[in-house]
């Protein structure tokens, strides 16, 4: 993505003459699979909180985890949640 925003930089200069977003196409992989959303789902206050997980940090997961598009978990939170699937 850097590379690209600097190709963008050196198009809008005049520095390149042809601008391509095709190459190289990127890579997106989700970390809010069914079994996560479930996970989350069903996961207490009381669990969330034995496995390190906050409040604040469950409301938001439940929130995401409802509303059905796509969310990110991160690294932490995932590894802390691994212990349910």
């Amino acid at each position: 993505m850097k590379e690209k925003t600097n190709e963008l930089g050196r198009y809008l200069t005049g520095r390149y003459q042809r601008l391509d977003f095709s190459e190289p196409a990127p890579i997106l992989e989700r970390t809010d699979n069914r079994a996560i959303r479930e996970a989350i789902l069903t996961l207490t206050e009381s669990e969330a909180r034995k496995r390190g997980i906050g409040k604040s940090t469950l409301h938001y997961l439940c929130k995401n985890a409802r509303d059905g598009q796509a969310f990110n978990v991160s690294g932490k939170v995932l590894e802390r949640l691994g212990a349910l699937q």
